[in-house]
């Protein structure tokens, strides 16, 4: 019984952070913006995301049922913050550069949550790997983004 509780409320956090992203969408301004001919189209996004943010929530609920947990949950908190932080930095606030920063701390706290999965749950750092696969991704597009558009984007389009 525990067990559910505590899986539907790692569904919880991970759904607020995904609602986070979600109140944040390209607009007009993101229309406008250059970006690279790699970029894959608007209607993949949704449903990556989708299976990812379960995938993250089912990773930090396993990583939850070890005695030795509070590290892992620390970094899992820790990277799903920095994930909530993108959509505002990118699409609120306009910051490519700033978005790219925190991709890039995401990354990093990502790897940190992998590497301490691994040693927990083999399952929890699975799941951990798609998640990874597709924020680097996402790190590379959000350079790409950064690059063709520069520091101004955000001042010349508002």
């Amino acid at each position: 019984m525990w067990d559910c509780i505590a899986l539907a409320g790692y569904l919880g956090v991970t759904a607020l952070a995904a609602a986070a992203g979600a109140a944040f969408r390209p607009d007009a301004w993101y229309e406008g913006l250059t970006k690279p001919a790699w970029q894959p189209p608007k209607r993949i996004f949704a449903p990556v995301w989708s299976i990812i943010y379960i995938l993250i929530a089912v990773a930090g609920w396993c990583l939850s049922r070890h005695d030795v947990y509070e590290e892992a949950t620390l970094l899992w908190a820790i990277q799903l913050a920095f994930n909530a932080a993108w959509a505002p930095l990118f699409f609120g606030a306009k910051r490519i550069d700033l978005a790219f920063a925190d991709v890039c701390l995401l990354w990093l706290a990502i790897v940190a949550t992998l590497l301490v999965a691994v040693q927990l749950d083999t399952i929890a750092a699975l799941l951990l790997v798609p998640y990874l696969a597709w924020v680097s991704f996402a790190v590379l597009l959000n350079f790409a983004v950064w690059r063709l558009n520069g520091d101004g984007a955000a001042e010349e389009m508002h």
